[in-house]
């Protein structure tokens, strides 16, 4: 974690302590959070992280900003207060809204309905191809909180911990249906042999990555058409490629699934990484000069 970070209002020295057991949203896990890429300085895709958090505290009754300029505003100054020698940040950006109130064990004066905070980390050296461990129902597709990206991830961490000792990178997650939800913290892709790319719809479970609908809304509509449907197992046993996505990862090819005998191809999986680059780039110019075109 850099030095700095953000509570609420006021940029602090991450070695403070300012959080209280009494904020109900801390030992409950009711809270919402994203993680953001910062390249050079800007936040990517900063529009879509806040539609979907705020969806998301809608779903599960936390209190949340009601613009997303006031949020954008202090998650700037935390990443100008941890630039290094006035270089630009280039780092991951963690933001998590924690409700404060209602329970059984709220604490005394508490005014505040929810916590803003924020800090940044550098960017993780992943490796260029991943190896993927399976989990049968891990997730559970027909939950009305299904697709929800609330601060209890202790199931999470707990499989991708598991995997790590095994050697692997990563889990895929199995709903209760048997079919392919998404990874931990990434979703997953394949390449079939028609060169045509799938990943699985919402209704499987899965988190709406904004990686995810980034491929699909703003490159899969070119050369290379992405569309969502239901995977098995079965699909990657038979796709050409497989690979994952994550704001931390982008876009990164699966070399092995534990249990599976699957095709390593990743001619596709380069070449739409370097459709989402360019998309990057293209994003930070309009930051730079908005009029831009």
């Amino acid at each position: 974690m850099h030095r700095f970070l953000l509570h609420n209002d006021e940029i602090c020295d991450a070695s403070e302590r300012d959080l209280s057991p009494g904020q109900v949203g801390l030992l409950s896990g009711w809270g919402v959070f994203s993680t953001l890429r910062v390249y050079d300085g800007v936040m990517f895709a900063f529009e879509r992280h806040w539609e979907r958090m705020q969806r998301d505290a809608a779903r599960i009754r936390v209190p949340f900003p009601t613009q997303p300029e006031w949020l954008e505003s202090r998650l700037n100054r935390l990443i100008e207060a941890n630039q290094v020698s006035g270089q630009p940040l280039n780092a991951t950006l963690r933001v998590v809204v924690v409700r404060n109130r209602g329970g059984l064990y709220e604490g005394p004066g508490i005014t505040r309905d929810f916590d803003l905070i924020a800090f940044t980390v550098d960017m993780v050296r992943w490796p260029e191809t991943v190896k993927l461990a399976v989990a049968a129902n891990a997730r559970h597709a027909a939950n009305e909180f299904a697709g929800t990206k609330y601060i209890a991830w202790a199931e999470n961490l707990t499989r991708y911990e598991r995997a790590r000792e095994q050697g692997l990178d990563e889990v895929i997650l199995l709903n209760e249906r048997g079919e392919v939800a998404e990874c931990t913290s990434a979703n997953i892709f394949v390449v079939d042999d028609g060169g045509r790319v799938w990943t699985p719809p919402l209704s499987s479970g899965c988190l709406a990555g904004v990686t995810r609908a980034v491929l699909l809304e703003e490159i899969g509509e070119g050369e290379f058409p992405i569309r969502e449907k239901a995977l098995l197992l079965e699909d990657l046993v038979s796709a050409e490629e497989v690979f994952i996505t994550s704001t931390t990862r982008e876009l990164l090819p699966v070399a092995s699934v534990e249990g599976l005998r699957i095709q390593a191809g990743r001619a596709r999986c380069d070449h739409l990484r370097q459709a989402f680059s360019a998309r990057v780039q293209h994003s930070l110019k309009l930051h730079r000069n908005p009029v831009y075109n």
